[in-house]
């Protein structure tokens, strides 16, 4: 019963230590955000998320996308240092399940119409997480600046 007992108690403890690193990594971001648009003089709503966006073009029509969308887009990924991670060649959109794409991405881009303009600033939970993808660090903030091309 005593190793029972113990066992929960540690289930407990660890779960309790995972959450707060959550909450720890997400006050980081929060913050690193929150400086970036500071630094750079720029505007940003946010969501409860902890997903930060600037809209600079709503985009045409009375609909937005929804996560069963397919949407087609243009953009470019980069961290807040400004290393470019990922993007779409000039002109030539991608088309994606918006259900197969990041959190930050199934939030930000139903925000905006057939073809909204802005950028999203994504905080890493709602991105890659503490994963390291390709070029993308562990814990990264993500940015894109985003045109919604056609859902």
């Amino acid at each position: 019963m005593q190793k029972i007992l113990f066992s929960i108690l540690l289930l407990a403890v660890l779960v309790s230590g995972c959450r707060k690193e959550e909450e720890d990594q997400a006050t980081k971001d929060k913050a690193a955000i929150e400086a970036y648009l500071e630094e750079n003089s720029l505007q940003a709503e946010s969501l409860s998320s902890g997903l930060f966006y600037i809209i600079e073009e709503l985009g045409i029509g009375d609909a937005f996308p929804n996560t069963n969308s397919i949407v087609k887009i243009s953009y470019t990924g980069y961290l807040l240092n400004g290393d470019e991670f990922d993007g779409t060649a000039p002109g030539q959109p991608i088309e994606i399940p918006l259900a197969d794409t990041i959190e930050g991405w199934k939030q930000g881009i139903p925000l905006f119409k057939k073809g909204g303009k802005g950028t999203l600033l994504i905080p890493s939970e709602l991105g890659y997480g503490d994963r390291a993808i390709g070029s993308i660090p562990a814990n990264s903030v993500l940015i894109f600046d985003i045109t919604l091309v056609d859902y």
